[in-house]
């Protein structure tokens, strides 16, 4: 969908697929490290990762290194792009990892991990532009505002599911109350910002993406509203991620 909110010129096949890798490597040591560390919550997905955790370090080292055969397809402004975005997540996990389990800087995860996967999908086909527009740029506002309520909406759903055991964050911090009001503060200006761009510009496909963000974020505050129904063996999990699949209905 970032792809097509600008033809100017066309996006490198080799890009999604090394981006999808990426996301898949970062995701998956995140959590084989946070099985290391002692007193971590008994989730069902730390039970997965310590049970695999053999198995998912032999597909991390495959995925790496398909990553590194495709890289050398890449455009080189991709290539320079993802050696600095790799080395601050690199340095984000490195960072997480050796922090003790209340350290203040924890309480940066959801918003960083907002802005680094933000990062990834908008920059790594923006790199290959020659000029970005405004449109392109209220767009990556939405869907960063996206990634980071469906980050602090999980940190909120796990408090509820875990109330004994709550893994420290901002939810875990704020409270309850604060969060649900920030939340709901930010489906309201995602989807105000939708309204806004579809009024401000002709662009049929501009358009539509705009829509499908806004009911993106409008299906997370759904999920918020009915906690204890999505409670229930993790739903919230499957929806809650599955939003960002909603961008392929436009496509």
């Amino acid at each position: 969908m970032a792809a097509r909110l600008s033809d100017v010129t066309p996006i490198h096949w080799a890009t999604p697929i090394v981006l999808a890798l990426v996301v898949f490597i970062i995701y998956t040591v995140d959590r084989l490290l946070d099985i290391r560390k002692p007193n971590e919550p008994a989730t069902a997905r730390h039970q997965f990762h310590r049970r695999y955790a053999h198995l998912l370090w032999r597909s991390v080292i495959v995925a790496a290194v398909l990553a590194f055969i495709l890289c050398f397809f890449l455009p080189g402004s991709v290539i320079k792009f993802g050696i600095v975005l790799g080395g601050i997540c690199a340095a984000y996990i490195g960072a997480v990892y050796r922090l003790p389990a209340r350290h203040p800087a924890l309480l940066l995860k959801e918003p960083l991990v907002a802005v680094l996967y933000s990062a990834g999908v908008w920059g790594s086909v923006w790199v290959q532009r020659p000029a970005i527009s405004g449109i392109e740029m209220a767009q990556l506002a939405m869907f960063l505002g996206i990634a980071f309520q469906n980050l602090l909406l999980f940190a909120v759903m796990e408090k509820r599911d875990l109330p004994g055991q709550p893994e420290f964050s901002l939810a875990t911090e704020w409270g309850e109350e604060r969060c649900d009001t920030l939340l709901r503060w930010l489906t309201f200006a995602i989807i105000a910002t939708g309204l806004t761009v579809c009024f401000l510009t002709e662009d049929r496909f501009a358009q539509r993406s705009a829509i499908m963000l806004a009911l993106m974020s409008l299906t997370l505050y759904g999920i918020q509203r009915y906690p204890a129904y999505f409670l229930k063996h993790e739903r919230y999990r499957w929806l809650g991620d599955g939003v960002f699949w909603f961008p392929a209905l436009v496509l």
